[in-house]
This record gives C-alpha cells, structure tokens and sequence, in this order.
C-alpha cells in the first residue's frame, strides 16, 4: 500500500479512535493561553497517528502539533505534518466542527492532504495533479468570484486586532457576508467544495494548513500569504485562500494597507 492510501486508511482511524476516546473522560489545560486549548485526546491521537506512520515508514520524519518533529528544520525526504485534533475548542465545546489533517510532502513539493471531518465522517483528500475529492465524489473546479458576491471565512479575532483589524474589517465590510468554522482545517476543506469562497488567517502552523493547501490546489484555488507570498511549510504565517479571482481581490486590501503591511512583517519576518 503507498503512502496515499495508507494516509487515507490512517486518518479515517484515527477519526473511529477520536469517536471512540471522547466517550471517556479527558482531560483539558490550556497551552500559550487561556484560549490556546489542549486535551488528553489531541496528544493520544497525535501518538497513535505517530507510531502507525513509523511502524510503516520508520525512515519518514513527522512534525505534529503536540510536540513531534520540534527539532526539524528542512523539507528533505517523506515528511508527515500532522493536526490531531484542529479546533480543539470545538472539541471541548461542541463535541463537534473540528477535524484530523495530514499533509505530506515530499522533498518540499506537495504530495498528498487529507482533511477528515471527524463528527460527520467526510474526507476531503487530494494527491498531487490528480483532483481533489470528498470521500469518493471529485470536487469540482472552485468558481471564480468576486468578493461583494462571497462568503468569506475570517475569525472575528482578527477583525478586533489593533494595528491589523481595519483591514479585516473593510473585507468584512464588503463581503456578501462570513463564516468561521472554528477549525482552519475545516475552513480550507470548505473552500476547496465551493461552499464558502475564500478563507483569510493572520496566523496559522505549518499544521493548521499543510493538507488544506494541497487539496485547495487540487480543486483550482490558491493558497498563499495574506501579501500574495509563497508559503514556507516549516513556518507559521498568514494564510489567504480562495478562488483566482477573490485570492487576487482579497490580497488587494493588505498589500495596500502600509500599516497592514507593516504588522504582517513585524510577526511574520521578509521572505
């Protein structure tokens, strides 16, 4: 079995160990904040993701959220990038809208995303140049909108932001409206279907959006940062996806925006 299937095969086990775990108790702490939310099922789903991927592949190198991979620092060979559970506020919440996602990349290029909506038991999953789909249906291409005419997924943290929310807040403005799925993953797998147009982070890791950039690429949008720059995927930064044509509106308001422009590279650093 190669690493496409095995992926797929792997994370829709992790979503019956996910279903299975949260019928226990767990236990919740916060992380970098009060916010910043981590449970005992994100580092067990991590593990069993970790050792499943080693017990096959014992020479690929893994980078996951809660800890795995710290000490990597370039893109040589098979690399796993793994979110065990994305939107774990959801998680403890809702018990529902969040999701497991894979990326795996192979000497840096893009090889295979997988994205699973664990709660409603949908796959979204691509690997390069061959389409994107949803379980076993290709997605078909994302039709180019214009912005006026678009759902839009923004966080409304970053729309109360000092020194970065007027932009935000002009996108918001002028969106049709916007949506925010508490779960990146789920956002990028929703813009990749069609049913929201575009989805715009001012802060993101390497796991939030590893796998939704590829199957976003697969369906026919674009992902970069919020200033039209290329992605590195060891590092976190801003994330703008969409359709052509609203990717080319949307990053229009920030790489027009000096004050904007100035924060993004304050946090993120000069490509």
């Amino acid at each position: 079995m190669e690493i496409y299937e095995f992926g797929k095969h792997l994370i829709n086990d992790a979503g019956v160990f996910i279903r299975k775990r949260m019928l226990q108790d767990f236990k919740v702490d916060a992380k970098l904040n009060p916010n910043d939310l981590v449970t005992d099922v994100d580092h067990e789903t991590e593990a069993f993701i970790y050792e499943r991927i080693l017990e096959r592949y014992p020479d690929h190198r893994i980078i996951g959220e809660e800890g795995h991979g710290t000490d990597i620092e370039d893109t040589e060979g098979v690399l796993w990038i793994v979110d065990p559970i994305d939107g774990t506020l959801n998680f403890v919440h809702q018990l529902q809208n969040f999701a497991v996602s894979i990326g795996v990349y192979i000497d840096g290029e893009p090889y295979c995303g997988m994205i699973l909506d664990v709660m409603n038991d949908n796959l979204f999953h691509a690997r390069a140049g061959e389409g994107a789909y949803k379980n076993d249906v290709r997605l078909k291409h994302v039709a180019d909108t214009k912005l006026a005419q678009s759902l839009v997924c923004v966080n409304a943290n970053w729309v109360v932001k000092d020194h970065i929310g007027q932009t935000f807040t002009k996108v918001v403005k002028d969106a049709r409206s916007t949506r925010s799925y508490g779960s990146a993953a789920l956002d990028l797998a929703n813009t990749a279907q069609g049913i929201v147009n575009g989805a715009l982070f001012f802060r993101l890791h390497p796991w939030d959006y590893a796998a939704g950039m590829i199957i976003l690429a697969e369906a026919g949008g674009l992902t970069t940062n919020l200033l039209g720059e290329e992605i590195d995927i060891l590092k976190k930064d801003s994330v703008l996806a969409g359709n052509p044509s609203i990717h080319k509106e949307l990053q229009q308001y920030f790489i027009n925006d000096d004050k904007f422009v100035r924060s993004h590279r304050k946090a993120h650093g000069e490509k």
